[in-house]
């Protein structure tokens, strides 16, 4: 069974529904589900970013939205609080905001390693628990060496356009499904699932997957990133 995912590296609730999905995986596994394929697609929650922006993170998130600082800092710690029920580490004052078009690129290549899940993982962990800066091409590549893709692949992916194309063609197949909001799952091409839903849920879409052959979506709205919303 394949799952393909669309979600953004500054997406919180993405960092989140990985950790869920892994636990969903585990248990359809452990009840003698067939084995599981996950697919990291590409999705920009703002394209227009510029490589770097500076600022204190509630100050940014109150701006960008357009309420007050004391509410953007209320909004940072209940999402810390999330993480941690979920073992995800948010620390906020750390991000580096940025554009993330580079580091989707490298997932794309690591895809090729079949390393493309280790290397969204250490991407949501240096973002939001490290302070790593999404937006520096070379400490994105890095991060794609310590999980195992070759580092000469690495320099010329950065010192090209390579996957370019592969970027923009999964944001345009996310227009296509009508995907407005990330995360976005869809198992075996036939049921999706949309935003960060409990573990439970992702499970039974895993087992309903395997036993259906008509397109459905499962689920109420859950918690996710669009345009228009996020704490990032």
């Amino acid at each position: 069974m394949r799952i393909d995912v669309w979600s953004d590296i500054v997406c919180p609730w993405c960092a989140i529904g990985r950790s869920r999905l892994e636990r969903a995986v585990a248990a359809y596994r452990e009840s003698g589900g067939e084995a599981v394929e996950i697919r990291w697609r590409s999705f920009e929650l703002d394209p227009r970013s510029p490589r770097s922006t500076a600022g204190d993170h509630a100050e940014l998130l109150s701006r960008k939205y357009g309420f007050g600082i004391e509410q953007a800092r209320q909004m940072l710690a209940q999402m810390v609080e999330r993480g941690a029920g979920d073992g995800v580490v948010f620390d906020f004052a750390r991000i580096q905001h940025g554009n993330t078009f580079d580091a989707h690129r490298l997932l794309h290549l690591a895809e090729r390693h079949g390393l493309q899940d280790a290397l969204k993982g250490r991407m949501f962990r240096a973002y939001f628990a490290e302070g790593a800066a999404v937006g520096d091409a070379d400490a994105m590549g890095a991060l794609a060496v310590e999980v195992g893709v070759p580092e000469s692949e690495v320099r010329e992916v950065l010192a090209s356009d390579r996957f370019a194309e592969a970027v923009r063609g999964d944001e345009s197949l996310a227009r296509q499904l009508g995907v407005t909001g990330v995360p976005f799952f869809v198992f075996d091409e036939r049921v999706a699932v949309s935003g960060a839903q409990p573990v439970e849920l992702l499970t039974r879409a895993l087992r309903h997957a395997e036993e259906t052959r008509e397109p459905e979506a499962l689920g109420d709205a859950a918690e996710a990133c669009g345009p228009d919303g996020c704490p990032i």
